[in-house]
């Protein structure tokens, strides 16, 4: 495949999956009401025949076919309504559609075959459009591009493509006035505007079948030259030589339309010709006017002309962002060598004021850019949210369990890496809390509950890092039956009444545990929330579970802002450098030996306050040799991670600095390096190498 097949096939996919999440939203929203409005019915049109004209030119027969499908039936809809009996098997038919789009956008993101049979989908469309119509309608595939249904303060009228004569394929730009023959009411189209769009768009001709769309949505009458953009081959090419021709009745609907063809995305330039009886240029380029008026804003330049006024909306590939960070990155670590070496040049005669208010304004740019950056990546977690209402929506039904998802905070921003890796733990968490977290209808009830039981996902800003609960009202975490299963699985260090009940629910974290004892097809099959905190883990979080037996279960993830650069406080040992997080760090302590006790096994303990924390001394765990001879001239980092709580023993602290993460190469992962407690290197000011500390696994496996 070459590079442009690839980038269209990148567009594709990006703007389908985008479509195909807003159809799902659209979908719950009437399915709620128990109504298809007519904004709601003219989107989901909208949607499917988007994706219809998108998949026809990427050859993708299966997804053109089916939404060929959908959009003769919301055709129908929209232009004589349903009835409210047929408002259900319309959403349920219109999910197994999405279903379907959704199943084959994962193949082609795959570079899997898509399906070729899909009889028994499209005779169930036609079969449903049969069963509310009576009769099929026709392609409206024409009446698109030409007018919107009628108004509704007007009777509805025959679809306009019939009444508007078929026009010869243009050869000129402008093709001449006899081409153009009257309307059936006697109108002609004699009013042209030449429009041009951005030489980077991609499926130019659907674009312009938007663009024509977007004018015939207000109201005006609108033909198009090339005039089949969604079906003809070589729509594409003649738009990008000669521009689109959108042609009008009269010079007030041209004027009228003049703004929506300004603010429409992809537009570069357009020029209002002469009417067509004149044959004549009046206009000049759009680009040459703005580029003239500078930063003005759009306005009508006096001879009904306007400035093109672009959205102020990109879509920016990740890796270019990638880049970019990587740059912000090179700059701290630049600012950091500069004030590190003039530290050192610095004797104690003076301070020289000049460059320390040099080095302080660099140190504020660095902040401001790598600021800008950060939002640049930061995306609002609302997309991964709202996919878990159909989920519930989904369940409640196979289920018979009556379910409503609550959400809180989903404006919440969060780096685009870590939203892409928190999905699947999400939905995990929310099937097992629908699956065997809620109660039946009938148990609720049995229990003085409401019927309807609950599931609350809430997101938070913490300033350093996001906080996710997923919280059900459903029966609890049976820690009887946890204990069991733990027992039968040889899991128990000591007795059973010496668990707490958050060391009890961490069972319910390791690898192959469920006490779900019966296979369905949402859960047990082993595969159970260590899965979840895994995925958690791979972005810096980690995962609690919190439950009360009879009241619900609470499932809290705590995640990082963003991975790229982070916070750290450096401590040594020996010639070795380690960054720990401070994010993790509780507190700072000089100890005694006298605080030192041991457990059972031999394992160091410190006591501090009354309470007692495990040590690990760093010198042991990586092999170094320490500097700091005694436990009195070290210096102990009290961390916290997981809800556990532990002292980390190091020579010195060498003071806080934020630095930039950089992965370990992948060689070292023979090794599993990540395992003994580091996460990654960053690159100090004075060009040293630093270590930085993974707090969990640190723990988990010392």
């Amino acid at each position: 495949m070459d590079n442009n097949m690839e980038s269209l096939l990148e567009v594709f996919l990006f703007e389908t999956n985008g479509l195909l999440t807003h159809l799902d939203e659209i979908l719950l929203r009437c399915e709620q009401a128990s109504d298809f409005d007519s904004d709601s019915i003219d989107e989901i049109f909208r949607i499917m025949h988007t994706i219809k004209g998108s998949s026809a030119m990427m050859q993708f027969d299966s997804m053109a076919t089916v939404t060929h499908k959908m959009e003769d039936l919301f055709y129908y809809v929209r232009e004589h309504g349903i009835s409210s009996e047929y408002n259900e098997p319309l959403t349920d038919l219109m999910f197994k559609s999405s279903d379907f789009l959704k199943t084959e956008v994962e193949k082609i993101e795959n570079n899997e075959p898509l399906i070729t049979d899909i009889g028994s989908l499209e005779e169930e469309i036609n079969s449903f459009l049969k069963k509310i119509s009576g009769k099929v309608p026709e392609d409206p595939g024409a009446a698109v591009q030409a007018q919107p249904a009628a108004p509704a303060e007007q009777p509805a009228a025959e679809p306009v493509a019939a009444s508007i004569p078929e026009a010869p394929v243009p050869a000129p730009a402008v093709p001449p006035v006899q081409a153009w023959q009257p309307a059936a009411d006697g109108e002609e189209y004699l009013y042209p505007v030449r429009v041009f769009f951005e030489e980077e768009t991609e499926m130019v001709h659907l674009r312009a079948m938007l663009l024509v769309h977007a004018i015939a949505e207000t109201g005006v009458p609108v033909r198009s030259v090339p005039e089949h953009l969604d079906s003809d081959s070589t729509a594409a090419d003649v738009i990008g030589r000669e521009g689109l021709l959108v042609l009008f009745r009269t010079k007030e609907e041209m004027e009228s339309s003049l703004k929506s063809i300004e603010n429409f995305v992809y537009t570069k330039n357009y020029t209002v010709l002469s009417p067509l009886t004149q044959q004549k240029e009046q206009a000049k380029n759009i680009k040459e006017e703005k580029t003239a008026a500078s930063s003005e804003p759009a306005a009508n330049n006096g001879n009904g002309n306007h400035l093109a006024v672009k959205q102020n909306l990109i879509n920016v590939n990740l890796s270019k962002l990638d880049n970019l960070m990587d740059l912000v990155g090179e700059i701290v670590i630049t600012e950091s060598m500069v004030t590190s070496s003039h530290s050192v040049q610095t004797d104690d005669s003076g301070v020289d004021n000049s460059y320390t208010k040099a080095s302080r304004q660099l140190r504020k740019l660095t902040d401001e850019l790598q600021e800008i950056v950060m939002s640049i990546r930061m995306v609002p977690i609302s997309g991964v949210f709202q996919k878990m209402r159909r989920i519930v929506r989904d369940m409640s039904k196979n289920l018979d369990k009556d379910a409503e998802l609550v959400l809180v905070g989903e404006d919440t921003e969060v780096d685009k890496s870590i939203v892409d890796n928190i999905n699947d733990p999400i939905m995990h968490v929310v099937r097992n809390s629908m699956d065997h977290g809620l109660e039946d209808k009938q148990t609720r009830i049995a229990n003085g509950k409401p019927a309807k039981g609950t599931i609350t996902l809430t997101a938070q800003n913490t300033g350093g890092e996001i906080l996710i609960s997923i919280e059900d009202d459903g029966q609890g975490i049976n820690r009887e039956a946890v204990l069991a299963k733990a027992k039968r699985q040889g899991m128990l260090k000591k007795s059973e009444k010496e668990y707490s009940n958050r060391e009890v629910y961490n069972f319910l974290l390791m690898p192959g545990f469920s006490t779900n004892e019966v296979v369905t097809e949402y859960s047990g099959r082993g595969v159970g929330m260590d899965v979840v905190k895994k995925n958690v883990e791979k972005v810096g979080g980690d995962v609690t579970i919190s439950s009360e037996p009879g009241k619900g279960t609470k499932v809290l993830f705590k995640i990082p802002l963003t991975l790229a650069i982070v916070n750290g406080m450096k401590v040594s040992v020996g010639d070795t450098m380690f960054i720990v997080p401070t994010n993790n760090i509780k507190q700072l302590v000089k100890v005694t030996s006298d605080q030192v006790l041991y457990d059972t096994s031999g394992n160091e303990i410190i006591t501090m306050r009354n309470q007692y924390y495990p040590l690990i001394r760093l010198h042991s765990v990586f092999g170094l040799e320490p500097r700091a001879k005694t436990l009195e001239d070290s210096i102990v980092v009290q961390v916290e991670s997981h809800e556990k709580v532990y002292c980390i023993l190091a020579d010195d602290l060498l003071g806080e600095q934020q630095v930039v993460v950089k992965g370990l190469p992948a060689y070292l992962n023979q090794f599993n390096i990540k395992d003994t407690g580091i996460s990654g290197g960053a690159v100090l000011g004075d060009g040293s190498i630093s270590l930085i500390l993974d707090v969990v696994n640190l723990y988990n496996n010392n």
